[in-house]
């Protein structure tokens, strides 16, 4: 079980499954909501995914047609994203879950539009798009 929340703490929830890889995303539009070099997200199953409070307090964007990113209006952590075309599927933001995850990035995506002040120094798989994975596991 997982559970985490945003920075101001209104937004909960709990996880009760797998998580699946994490990836490191580059993209422009991860940087901006993010205000860094990417972000950190791993698929979970929006079938075990609930809110313990303010699921009412939680805000989406769509960032593109069809996607949408989820944040907390009051401290604008960001919580997750989804596609309508993977609709069992949240992108959760890593950051926000409590406990340790006992698993390490497994790969850096969208790294053809990545910030020119950031080095990828690791040596995990980078691809210029993204490895699609609707498997938490």
């Amino acid at each position: 079980m997982y559970t985490g929340q945003c920075l101001c703490g209104d937004i909960q929830f709990e996880y009760d499954g797998p998580l699946g890889p994490v990836a490191l995303c580059h993209c422009s539009q991860c940087r901006r909501a993010h205000g860094s070099a990417f972000s950190a997200s791993a698929p979970v199953q929006t079938v075990r995914f609930r809110y313990v409070a303010g699921q009412d307090l939680v805000r989406e964007f769509e960032s593109r047609p069809g996607k949408y990113r989820a944040f907390c209006p009051r401290c604008g952590s960001q919580l997750y994203s989804r596609v309508d075309a993977i609709p069992g599927i949240l992108r959760l933001r890593v950051g926000v879950i409590n406990e340790p995850l006992e698993k390490k990035a497994a790969q850096h995506v969208y790294v053809g539009s990545k910030s020119d002040w950031f080095d990828i120094t690791d040596n995990l798989p980078q691809f210029e798009k993204t490895e699609r994975t609707n498997d938490p596991h």
